[in-house]
C-alpha cells in the first residue's frame, strides 16, 4: 500500500509543478524517437478458483489454496452411501430395459443450462441462463444473468469462442439483475471470438422488454461504448396478435426467424413483475420449447405453449410455501408441474431454484416420468427424457442427508403455523375479550428495573 501513495503523491507534486509553472516548461522540447518501441512480451496466466499473486516479500503466484478436485474420491464417497449403489443398479437395468439411445442426427435442440439457481449466484447453481443449440452452427441464450460468460468457459473450455460465434440471438425475460446483468460481457467477449475465429463482425439479436435500452444507453455513455454490438427487437412486439407497424422491427424479426431456422419465436406477458416475459420457439422440424422465465402459474402462457415439446418453468420454492411465492410472484414444483400437464407439454425440466435448495430441491407427490429438475452445467437433448426422471431415485440416495434436513425444516415450519392459529383463535374467544379487574386496572407501574428482571 505505500507503493501506491508514493506514487500518488508523486503524481500529484508533479501536477502542481507544472500548474504553477507553465510559462517555463512550455518552452521545453523533449527530443520524439522515431524508433518504434518493441512490444511487450507478457507471461499469459491461466485463471483459477483462488489462484493469488503475492507482492511481498516476494513476487510469485500463490497456488497453494487452489482447491484440486479428484472425481474418484467423490465417486469413492458416494458408492459408501446407503442405497446409492442400488439405485445406480436400478437405474442402469432400467436404461438397458428402455428405448435405445439418441442417433446422432436428432441430438438437436440441445439444451445446456448454465445457471439454475434464482437471486444470487452461488458455487453450486449460478443465476438464470440457459443456452439452446439449435443446431451445430446456431444458438439462442434464453436470459443471461451475471456470471454466464463464466459458465460458458467452465462447460466448453478451449471450445467458448466456437459456441460464442453460433450465438444469433439472446432472449431477456426481464429486468432483474439475476436475468441481463451477464448480457454485456457475452457482447464484449462475442466481439472477441469472431475476431479469434476470423468471421465477420455483426450486431446481436436482443429479444427484451424495451426498457433494457436506456440501461444499455447508460452504460454506453457512462463506461462504454455497446450499442452497436446489438440489435433490439421488443418483446412486445411478438406476442400474439400485435402488429408491427416499424419496418425495421419487422425486419429483425424475419432475420431472427431465418437465422435461427424457425417458424415462429412468441412472447406473452407472464405474472411476474412489470414488462417481465415467457417465449415459445417453434422450429421448422416441428419441435417446441417454452421458457417461463419467472412467473406465478399464468393462463397466458398455458395457451402459448400448447403441445410444447419441452417446458423450462421455474419452481423457485417448495410446496407448502404458495403465500411466500404470491409475495415474491413466483412458483411452487407442483405449480410449476401443473402448468406443463394443462399445456400438454411433452416434458417439464424445472429450474430457478431458490439458494436454499442449492443442491437439490424439495421433491412434491406430483413429480411424475415427465419431470425433471436442472443442474448447472447439465446437458440434454429430446431423447434424453425418458431417461431423466429414472435419475430422481440416484439423486434420492445421494442426497439423502440434505433431504432430510429439508424434510425437518418443512415439518417446523408447519408446527409453528399451527401454534400461531391456535394461538389466534384462544385470543379471539369471548372468555380473553372480558374485562380486566379493577385492581389490575389501577395498579402502580412498574419500575425499569422490574420489567428488566421480569423480560
Amino acid at each position: 500500500m505505500r507503493i501506491v501513495h508514493q506514487s500518488t503523491t508523486f503524481a500529484a507534486t508533479r501536477f502542481k509543478h507544472s500548474s504553477t509553472s507553465s510559462t517555463q516548461t512550455s518552452s521545453l522540447r523533449l527530443p520524439v524517437s522515431t524508433k518504434e518501441c518493441p512490444a511487450l512480451n507478457v507471461p499469459t496466466v491461466q485463471g483459477e478458483c483462488l489462484l493469488k499473486y503475492q507482492l511481498r516479500p516476494r513476487q510469485e503466484w500463490q497456488r497453494d489454496a487452489i482447491i484440486t478436485c479428484n472425481p474418484d474420491e467423490f465417486i469413492a464417497e458416494a458408492l459408501e452411501l446407503p442405497n446409492f449403489q442400488e439405485s445406480v443398479h436400478e437405474y442402469r437395468k432400467s436404461v438397458q430395459d428402455g428405448p435405445a439411445p439418441t442417433e446422432k442426427e436428432n441430438q438437436f435442440p440441445e439444451i445446456v443450462f448454465l445457471g439454475t439457481g434464482s437471486a444470487i449466484p452461488m458455487k453450486i447453481r449460478n443465476v438464470s441462463a440457459t443456452l439452446i443449440n439449435i443446431s451445430p452452427d446456431k444458438s439462442v441464450l434464453l436470459d443471461c444473468g451475471e456470471g454466464t460468460f463464466g459458465q460458458l468457459c467452465r462447460h466448453y473450455g478451449d471450445e467458448v469462442d466456437r459456441v460464442l460465434g453460433t450465438l444469433a440471438a439472446v432472449f431477456v425475460s426481464h429486468l432483474h439483475a439475476d436475468h441481463h446483468t451477464g448480457l454485456l460481457n457475452i457482447l464484449l467477449q462475442r466481439e472477441r471470438a469472431l475476431a479469434s475465429l476470423g468471421k465477420p463482425f455483426h450486431p446481436l439479436l436482443v429479444v427484451a422488454p424495451t426498457q433494457l435500452r436506456p440501461w444499455l444507453q447508460q452504460y454506453h455513455n457512462q463506461c462504454q461504448e455497446v450499442l452497436h454490438h446489438i440489435s433490439m427487437i421488443p418483446a412486445k412486439c411478438l406476442q400474439k396478435g400485435v402488429e408491427v407497424s416499424d419496418p425495421t422491427t419487422e425486419s429483425l424479426i424475419s432475420s431472427l426467424l431465418e437465422t435461427c431456422d424457425l417458424k415462429e419465436f412468441q412472447t406473452c406477458l407472464v405474472r411476474h413483475c412489470k414488462h417481465a416475459f415467457g417465449c415459445a420457439l417453434v422450429h421448422t422440424t416441428d419441435w417446441k420449447v417454452v421458457y417461463s422465465g419467472d412467473t406465478m402459474p399464468c393462463e397466458a402462457l398455458v395457451q402459448m405453449g400448447k403441445g410444447a415439446t419441452l417446458l423450462i418453468h421455474e419452481a423457485t420454492l417448495e410446496d407448502g410455501l404458495e403465500e411466500e411465492a404470491v409475495e415474491k410472484t413466483h412458483s411452487t414444483t407442483s405449480q410449476a408441474i401443473g402448468v406443463g400437464m394443462r399445456m400438454n407439454s411433452g416434458f417439464i425440466m424445472l429450474n430457478h431454484f431458490s439458494q436454499r435448495y442449492a443442491k437439490i430441491p424439495l421433491f412434491s407427490p406430483d413429480f411424475n416420468d415427465k419431470v425433471g429438475i436442472a443442474f448447472d452445467h447439465m446437458k440434454v437433448c429430446l431423447g434424453d427424457f425418458p431417461t431423466v426422471p429414472k435419475l430422481i431415485p440416484p439423486l434420492k440416495a445421494l442426497f439423502a442427508e440434505d433431504i432430510e434436513e429439508m424434510v425437518e425444516r418443512k415439518e417446523k415450519r408447519e408446527l409453528r403455523l399451527v401454534r400461531a392459529a391456535l394461538s389466534q383463535q384462544l385470543a379471539g374467544s369471548p372468555k380473553d375479550r372480558e374485562p380486566l379487574p379493577k385492581r389490575a386496572q389501577v395498579e402502580e407501574p412498574q419500575s425499569p428495573q422490574s420489567k428488566k428482571a421480569r423480560a
